[in-house]
């Protein structure tokens, strides 16, 4: 449904921040569904951790944001705006992430009321769950 070419149009994020590739499925004001291709090449593995390379747990929490930022968009939040974190709750690791997995990034809007969302969020890998998380976010203006 949107390439990296179209993500960039929305999301102020860029290499190496940027951790969606793909958005897959979005139903506006409802859920949205998005891919990270993890692989060596991120330069998070080169410190964590050498020899063993997991995807940091809060950069699984913010390509979860990311896709809720889109879902964000797509549901009625006008571009020049942005989505900032607000909280975190409930985030739960199961099963690392690393080199050579894709994430399914499953994002769900659990209330939204003004310009504050919360959503839920479930990283997936290989039909399991490898993190899930709430997170509550607020739209506003860019910074310049």
């Amino acid at each position: 449904m949107m390439d990296i070419k179209e993500i960039q149009k929305f999301l102020p994020h860029r290499y190496p921040f940027l951790l969606v590739d793909r958005i897959i499925e979005i139903e506006p004001g409802t859920k949205a569904i998005g891919i990270k291709n993890v692989t060596f090449n991120e330069g998070f593995f080169q410190g964590h951790f050498p020899g063993q390379p997991i995807m940091p747990g809060v950069l699984i929490i913010e390509a979860m944001a990311q896709v809720g930022g889109l879902l964000a968009f797509f549901s009625g939040v006008n571009v020049g705006k942005t989505v900032y974190f607000m909280s975190i709750e409930k985030a739960k690791f199961r099963k690392p992430v690393v080199p050579g997995d894709q994430l399914r990034l499953e994002i769900n809007v659990l209330h939204q009321r003004g310009n504050v969302w919360k959503f839920s969020g479930n990283a997936i890998v290989e039909e399991k769950v490898a993190a899930e998380a709430e997170f509550t976010a607020m739209v506003t203006d860019r910074e310049i």
